[in-house]
Order: structure tokens, then C-alpha cells, then sequence
């Protein structure tokens, strides 16, 4: 599984603890059956599009696909945004299209 891959699942899974949501109860809300997530977090389904929508819209996160050099400025703004809106808080995007870190 490739670093991008891995960061994408591990930001599924905490934004999911962030909102407090037990796997049963995401599911309900997303469609997305709880085996599947289960499989997804763990890294041990293939993650489709459509389920990844339907969790990240539950989840209050958005996808976006961008051109490569846009993104030091995307992941600026993000980091921004975050830091005003969480105290300093750091949140990373559920999303990496360079598979870089943020540092």
C-alpha cells in the first residue's frame, strides 16, 4: 500500500474519531456498510470513489483533485485555515496528491 494510500485511510479514521462516530454509526449515516469501513481503515479493501464520497461527505471533508503545482499553495491555505480555526490545532487533509508530508 503506497504512502498516499495509507495517509488518505489513517485521515478517514481520525476524522471518524474526531466526529465521535463509532464505525456502526458512520455507516449508518454514509451507506457504507461497517464491514467495509472496517476493511477500509485497515487498509485491507481496495477504497472505491464512491465509498470514499460517501464517507467524506459524512465526515465533513472534501475531495479535490488539483494540478501538481498547485498544491504547496492548497496545503498552505489549508494549514491557514486550520491553524485559525482550531487554536494552532494542526489538521491534516484527508488527501495527498504528491504523497509528500506537510514538512
Amino acid at each position: 500500500m503506497s504512502y498516499v494510500t495509507e495517509h488518505i485511510l489513517a485521515s478517514l479514521r481520525e476524522a471518524r474519531e474526531r466526529k465521535g462516530f463509532s464505525q456502526r454509526e458512520l455507516s449508518a449515516r454514509s451507506g457504507v456498510p461497517q464491514s467495509h469501513i472496517s476493511k477500509i481503515e485497515s487498509g485491507n479493501v481496495d477504497l472505491r470513489l464512491s465509498s470514499l464520497i460517501a464517507l467524506a461527505r459524512v465526515l465533513d471533508l472534501e475531495l479535490l483533485v488539483a494540478p501538481k503545482k498547485s498544491v504547496p499553495a492548497i496545503k498552505s491555505i489549508i494549514q491557514s485555515a486550520s491553524e485559525h480555526k482550531n487554536g494552532n490545532e494542526q489538521v491534516s487533509p484527508a488527501y495527498s496528491l504528491d504523497g509528500e508530508t506537510d514538512e
